[in-house]
C-alpha cells in the first residue's frame, strides 16, 4: 500500500541529527466537484500524495483535512489560519477524493497543499 502511518523528516544540525514526527500526509486541492455546466463549491476534490488507485483511498475515508493559509492580520497572536474538513468518498479511479469543509475553500486555494491528518484511525 502507498500510505504510511508516520513520516520522519531528517534535518542535519551542526552536531546532532534531529528527527521530527509528522502525523499528516500531503494532498493537493484540485478544484470543486462539477458537471459540464454546474459547479458545487461545497465539495472539494483533493489528490492525495502517493495514492494512485480507488482501492488505496479507502484508508483515507473519514480522515480530517486541514487547509492552512496566511492572513494579513493576526488573530490570537498568529497570522496562520485553518479551515477544517473531512474526506467523504473517492472520486474517480486515480486516487482523488472528495472532501467537505466547514467553510467552503476559496477559489484562490486551487492548486495549493492541504494536510491530510492520519486520524481518526480505522485500524
Amino acid at each position: 500500500m502507498a500510505f504510511y502511518a508516520l513520516f520522519l523528516r531528517m534535518s542535519n544540525a551542526n552536531v546532532q541529527q534531529q528527527c521530527t514526527l509528522v502525523l499528516y500526509s500531503k494532498g493537493r486541492f484540485l478544484g470543486f466537484k462539477r458537471g459540464l455546466r454546474n459547479q458545487y463549491e461545497h465539495t472539494a476534490l483533493i489528490q492525495l500524495e502517493n495514492v494512485n488507485s480507488k482501492e488505496e483511498t479507502h484508508f483515507y475515508e473519514g480522515k480530517r483535512v486541514a487547509y492552512l493559509y496566511r492572513a494579513p492580520t493576526a488573530k490570537k497572536g498568529t497570522h496562520i489560519r485553518c479551515i477544517w474538513g473531512r474526506i467523504t468518498r473517492p472520486h474517480g479511479n486515480s486516487g482523488t477524493v472528495r472532501a467537505k469543509f466547514r467553510h467552503n475553500l476559496p477559489p484562490s486555494a486551487m492548486g495549493s497543499t492541504v494536510r491530510v491528518m492520519l486520524y481518526p484511525s480505522n485500524i
